[in-house]
């Protein structure tokens, strides 16, 4: 039903695939109740603060910024409390298997934050990450992109390595379509998101 219009009946038990365009219309329809109900249950659970909860299709990320890990740890406690519950509620599955914890910090020393103890669901027990890669970015704790440089470099420089095979100077490819394999295959891979 959409306003005054009621569809006519049609079975139930046919899936819409991950990769299809009505696979992520849907899951927006669907999900996005669940995120105004959060927002209210928090605000009214978590006083002073705006919870940010992101989601792209079957991946979430909570955003917390508070000055301790104390504080922090509390509030992502109390969000995936909230959050779980409300997925349960719709009859929706979170794979635990698949949560990440990640921290970004100014602190030029080392330090050691608590992990997030989530044992009252499924007896997780979150440890801080080194490293985080979303969408084929990868953060460090300091934002310093040493990490994607490094990954995308070395990956950028086996794929030189790898086209070595396609030619030589006596027979294969010549020059110019090296260099023009060069241009369109290594540069995309050496400079992914450079002017970020």
């Amino acid at each position: 039903m959409w306003n005054n219009f009621i569809s006519p009946f049609f079975r139930t038990d046919v899936g819409v695939g991950q990769g299809f365009t009505l696979s992520h219309i849907l899951s927006a329809l669907y999900i996005s109740p669940i995120f105004h109900i959060f927002e209210k249950r928090s605000k009214n659970h978590i006083p002073n603060i705006s919870p940010l909860f992101l989601s792209f299709v079957d991946d979430g990320l909570f955003i917390s910024q508070k000055k301790t890990y104390e504080k922090s740890n509390a509030f992502l406690f109390c969000s995936y409390n909230i959050i779980t519950s409300l997925f349960n509620q719709f009859s929706l599955i979170i794979e635990h298997g698949k949560l990440e914890f990640f921290y970004f910090s100014k602190l030029t020393r080392n330090f050691n934050p608590l992990p997030l103890d989530l044992t009252p669901w499924r007896g997780l027990l979150l440890q801080l990450k080194n490293t985080w890669k979303y969408f084929s970015f990868i953060f460090d704790r300091k934002l310093s992109f040493w990490q994607h440089i490094w990954f995308y470099s070395n990956k950028a420089f086996s794929t030189i390595k790898e086209m070595e095979i396609l030619g030589n100077s006596t027979r294969g490819l010549s020059l110019y379509h090296k260099q023009l394999l060069y241009g369109t295959c290594i540069l995309p891979i050496m400079l992914y998101r450079f002017p970020l």
